[in-house]
C-alpha cells in the first residue's frame, strides 16, 4: 500500500461517495457555499459536458486518449471508469492543499474511494444513503436528464454502489435535505478537531505542552 502520511498535513480530505441520484452534489454545493474552508476537488473526466457545465468548474473536460496518458504518467491518485467515461484526481493539488492546511472535499464514487484512501487512510469517508431504491429512482427520473435504459442503469450500479456503504466512516440518510445537510456539516466540524489536525495547525500549542 502507497500511503502519503509520512509529511504531517494540516488540511483534512473529505470523500463523499453516493449512488446517482441520492443528492450528493446538491449538498455538496451547499456546503461549500456555507462553508468557504473547503476546496472541492475538480476531477478530470472524458464525459461530454452536460448543459450549463464549465470546464475547469465543474470538470477538467478531456478525451480518452489525452486521459489515458496522463494515467499512465502517474498523475491520478485514482481514476475509474463510470457508465462507460473515465474519471480521475489530480495526485500533485491534492498533496499540496493539504499540505498548505486547506481542507479538500472529493465526490467520487466508491472504486475511487478505495484508492484514494490506499495513499490518505485518514481520509474521512461520507456516504449519502437515499430513504430507498424506489424514492432513487423517482429522483433520477425526476431529473428529465436521462432516459429510461439509462435510469434502469443506473440503478442496478446503485446497489452496488450501497454495497459499499460500510466502507465508509459516516452514514448520511438524504430523507430530508435540510437534516442531511446539518449532519454533513457536523462531520466536518468534528473531523477539523482530530488530534493529529490540530497538531499539525497548532504546533505552537502543542509542543509547548509537551505533546507531539
Amino acid at each position: 500500500m502507497i500511503t502519503d502520511t509520512h509529511t504531517p498535513k494540516s488540511g483534512s480530505l473529505f470523500v463523499i461517495v453516493a449512488p446517482s441520484g441520492a443528492g450528493k452534489s446538491s449538498l455538496v454545493a451547499e456546503l461549500l457555499q456555507q462553508d468557504t474552508n473547503i476546496q472541492l476537488s475538480i476531477s478530470y473526466t472524458t464525459r461530454a459536458p452536460r448543459t450549463g457545465e464549465v470546464d475547469g468548474v465543474n470538470y477538467h473536460f478531456t478525451d480518452v486518449v489525452n486521459f489515458l496518458a496522463m494515467r499512465a504518467h502517474g498523475d491520478f491518485i485514482e481514476s475509474a471508469e463510470v457508465h462507460g467515461n473515465y474519471y480521475g484526481t489530480s495526485k500533485t493539488w491534492i498533496n499540496a492543499a493539504l499540505a498548505s492546511g486547506k481542507d479538500v472535499l472529493l465526490e467520487i464514487d466508491y472504486q475511487g474511494a478505495q484508492q484514494v484512501r490506499a495513499h490518505f487512510p485518514d481520509m474521512v469517508g461520507i456516504f449519502i444513503l437515499p430513504p430507498s431504491l424506489e424514492v432513487l429512482k423517482e429522483r433520477l427520473e425526476s431529473r428529465g436528464t436521462d432516459a429510461p435504459e439509462v435510469i434502469a442503469t443506473r440503478l442496478v450500479n446503485a446497489k452496488i454502489e450501497i454495497s459499499h456503504a460500510p466502507e465508509c466512516e459516516y452514514v448520511i440518510i438524504n430523507t430530508v435535505f435540510s437534516t442531511a445537510l446539518t449532519q454533513l456539516q457536523a462531520i466536518v466540524h468534528a473531523a477539523r478537531l482530530r488530534y493529529a489536525v490540530q497538531l499539525a495547525r497548532s504546533p505552537e500549542i502543542f509542543n509547548p505542552l509537551g505533546l507531539s
